[in-house]
């Protein structure tokens, strides 16, 4: 691995802004591929981070620190992958669903879905349902991606779906689900076209959409 990737990782785990945009600039001033910097280096800084925030050994003060440095690199970064893979310019709305606010699992998913070419839409965390149907009417997109941690909220998940058909909005377009609670099993229950474990099956069953799978 070269320093500039492990320069991004560090930037990450250090939580420093400054080392992160120096080691972006470093990468495009190389000509080294950005997609992989961005996986390679900050994206898995962040799997590190979550893990240790998982296991309590950070807490949110740090892991939002960490995720501010690893904007600061991607920031610099995203315009050079635009269209860099299969699916460029299609849309997700992405969100966490009403009742939950833990948000680092679907910034992972939605950091690796732009690296891949998607236009993501990002609605943050603990959305009304009827807010995230409503820019699912406005976006237009051809995906809808919804995360949760707590078995309470999943019930949020139905009831967008639920919105979707109320709104004329479900026909054409797909909709995975995430999150600790829910499953396979679930997804169909809820008339969801697919559940995946972690942001790779995301990015990879969004790609299978698309061709490039």
């Amino acid at each position: 691995m070269s320093e500039v990737i492990q320069n991004l990782e560090k930037a990450v785990l250090d939580m420093d802004e400054d080392l992160a945009r120096s080691a972006a600039n470093d990468v495009l001033k190389q000509k080294l591929n950005v997609v992989g910097a961005v996986n390679d280096g900050l994206v898995k800084g962040m799997k590190i981070v979550a893990g240790k925030y998982e296991k309590e050994e950070i807490y949110l003060p740090q892991v939002l620190a960490s995720a501010n440095a690893f904007y600061a690199a991607f920031d610099i970064l995203r315009p050079h992958m635009i269209g860099a893979k299969t699916g460029s310019g299609k849309k997700v709305v992405i969100c966490v669903v009403e009742g939950d606010i833990h948000d680092i699992g679907k910034n992972l998913v939605k950091t690796m879905i732009e690296a891949n070419g998607f236009h993501c839409i990002d609605m943050g965390r603990d959305v009304p349902v009827e807010d995230f149907v409503q820019s699912i009417v406005d976006n237009k997109p051809e995906y809808v991606a919804m995360s949760t941690l707590m078995t309470p909220t999943m019930k949020s998940m139905r009831r967008v779906l639920e919105g979707m058909v109320e709104e004329d909005v479900r026909k054409g377009k797909k909709v995975m689900i995430g999150g600790g609670p829910v499953d396979a099993e679930f997804a169909t229950e809820i008339g969801a076209d697919f559940y995946g474990d972690d942001e790779s099956e995301a990015v990879k069953w969004l790609k299978k959409q698309e061709g490039g799978g």
